[in-house]
């Protein structure tokens, strides 16, 4: 049976804050808000953890996960960034964005895409999601909470915990964000390749030939 905090969306309880995370160390799978809509996480290191959200979206080893950041220097430890992406990712974060990027050796391979060696990382621009990541210390592994064969995000949390409450272990509730996930941008060629559109505005990725 999951556990179940509200957690104010402006000003998150720091103490609702520390317990979180304390699960996150622990092996929790949690369901979170983000600034786009609800998602699942659990941490960096944990592979059980990781495959738990895989089988609770019933995707498989080639599906981005996405490494969920506080901000762009943490980002860039995991990610391969230019000069040209920083400008990008500088102007266009936090938000909500995923961009795909060329992982770093800080990366566990079972993280990686199989044959690209990339990773989707993005800043958040939620309370709740930024007091996590600045109390673990470390990303969020991530994924959109979208349940098999359905196309839109689950949105409340009270329904989250019906239905997820035998396979996550913490859902925050900080009231509803939102039914559109990120826009998805690569950034590993020469020219953004816009992957998916969601909340983000597009229009700052799309180049003129």
């Amino acid at each position: 049976m999951s556990q179940f905090f509200t957690i104010h969306a402006a000003n998150p309880q720091s103490r609702l804050i520390k317990q979180a995370v304390a699960l996150l160390k622990n092996g929790a799978v949690i369901a979170y808000p983000t600034d786009s809509c609800y998602a699942l996480g659990c941490c960096l290191g944990d592979k059980n953890a990781v495959e738990r959200i895989r089988k609770i979206r019933g995707v498989d080893d080639k599906h981005h996960m996405t490494m969920v950041c506080r901000d762009l220097s943490q980002l860039a430890r995991y990610a391969r960034v230019s000069n040209i992406q920083f400008r990008m990712l500088k102007n266009n974060t936090p938000g909500s964005y995923t961009f795909i990027l060329e992982a770093t050796k800080e990366v566990p391979k079972r993280l990686q895409h199989p044959r690209r060696s990339t990773i989707g990382v993005r800043i958040p621009e939620h309370p709740v999601a930024l007091a996590l990541l600045e109390e673990l210390g470390e990303p969020l592994i991530s994924s959109t909470l979208i349940m098999p064969d359905e196309e839109f995000a689950l949105n409340d949390p009270e329904q989250i915990r019906e239905r997820l409450q035998h396979q996550v272990d913490l859902v925050v509730d900080s009231g509803a964000v939102g039914l559109d996930p990120t826009t998805v941008i690569d950034l590993t060629q020469d020219i953004p390749v816009v992957v998916r559109s969601g909340k983000g505005d597009v229009s700052p990725f799309i180049i003129e030939k």
